[in-house]
């Protein structure tokens, strides 16, 4: 039978191989440490669920809401970006809300581009960024990053190499799966480049929140200017442990928000209300659970990169995220992420990302998450050791064996 158009210009979805073999192991009994996903493993704060509790209950409260969110929603994002960033957005015109940022990068890049148009990204890069366009039916680039490239230089050795012309450039950091951060200086030699070729910019931002050296991540639209050619995706799935509330927002350019916003409104109703006005309780409220989670995140950090520094297993710490990304070891290297993603998981009875799911320039590096409590990262850790001190050869012949 012949495959759709838009699915067969998909690969196969790495991280769903992954979760099958996962799933064999726990049903064959075996106790799996699952270090893969992105998925906060905390509830959120506890005001936040009353909210959405008393507000469920009102019977009024469950017809379909405002695709670009309820009023009091945008207002306490635009009071999040002046208490965060110094910036001044307008909640009619400036912000809306998206059901998850993931929905917004890909509704917006549908709503921007036409058959041809060229939408570049790094490499590698969380998958909406590459296969949002795709899906759309535009055409994605790539700015190949494994080797530790500068990334302005190669893209505006892109752009003038590149027909047509980018209509954008997706930029996200603190990074997923990298953990990368940059600073002002960054953005503000991105917005002056991508002006100077009449490039947009759409800036990922879920993890601002999450960072461990005392320095907060800005905003793209912190730069002068850059709301000429801006839009920002942001999201309470990380900042606030409500990923599957699927609360996030679009800000920034007048123009790039409304053309979101008008797609959206022929796609859906938004989110379900309570959900919003628990949102926006969670935006204005007390933020102390935020320095609680951001504490929780930077001690499993230290726990798995001690641990597996100290197994013999070279691991970077990350200033930001709740990711790890992390190199294979040398004698393992010649596997690739996903079959070493999987003797990871037959050996030690731990799953990780494997880097190819992020892109092919994600080959050589896995990227861990850190969602498990710290008693099990200590248990992954112990058991991350003993595989590490197995003989690697003997191990890698009897995969070629068993091939």
């Amino acid at each position: 039978m012949e495959e759709f158009y838009r699915i067969s210009r998909l690969p196969p979805y790495v991280f769903a191989e992954v979760n099958k073999v996962k799933a064999a192991h726990r049903a064959a009994g075996r106790d799996i440490i699952d270090l893969g996903m992105g998925n906060p493993d905390s509830a959120p704060p506890k005001h936040v669920i009353e909210k959405l509790r008393e507000v469920a209950l009102d019977e009024t409260a469950h017809g379909y809401s405002v695709s670009r969110g309820i009023h009091g929603l945008r207002k306490a994002q635009a009071g999040y970006y002046k208490r965060r960033f110094g910036v001044d957005l307008d909640p009619d015109t400036e912000i809306t809300a998206t059901i998850g940022s993931k929905e917004g990068l890909y509704n917006f890049i549908q709503a921007i581009t036409g058959p041809g148009d060229v939408i570049v990204t790094a490499n590698p890069c969380y998958p909406i960024h590459a296969f949002g366009p795709v899906i759309a039916g535009a055409s994605i680039r790539y700015i190949k990053m494994d080797d530790g490239g500068d990334f302005l230089e190669l893209l505006e050795r892109a752009i003038k190499n590149m027909t047509p012309k980018p209509v954008a450039v997706i930029v996200n950091y603190p990074g997923n799966p990298t953990a990368e951060v940059v600073d002002l200086a960054f953005y503000e030699k991105l917005v002056a480049l991508c002006k100077q070729y009449g490039v947009y910019i759409i800036s990922d931002l879920a993890y601002c929140e999450i960072y461990f050296d005392g320095n907060p991540p800005p905003s793209i639209l912190q730069v002068e200017g850059a709301k000429d050619i801006a839009i920002e995706f942001t999201s309470l799935s990380k900042t606030y442990s409500m990923a599957g509330w699927r609360v996030g927002f679009a800000a920034g350019n007048k123009k790039l928000v409304y053309a979101l916003t008008r797609i959206k409104s022929y796609l859906d109703y938004g989110m379900f209300t309570p959900a919003q006005v628990a949102a926006t309780a969670a935006i204005n409220g007390p933020q102390d659970y935020i320095n609680d989670m951001r504490a929780m995140y930077k001690e499993r950090r230290d726990i798995l990169v001690k641990g597996l520094n100290e197994a013999g297993w070279p691991t970077p710490s990350p200033t930001a995220s709740m990711f790890i990304w992390v190199p294979i070891p040398e004698q393992y290297k010649e596997l690739g992420s996903f079959e070493f993603a999987r003797l990871l998981l037959d050996q030690a009875e731990v799953a990780v990302a494997p880097g190819i799911g992020f892109g092919e320039y994600g080959d050589g590096h896995v990227r861990i998450a850190l969602v498990e409590n710290k008693h099990r990262l200590r248990q992954a850790v112990r058991n991350i050791k003993a595989f590490m001190a197995k003989d690697a050869e003997a191990i890698k012949a009897k995969l070629k064996a068993a091939a």
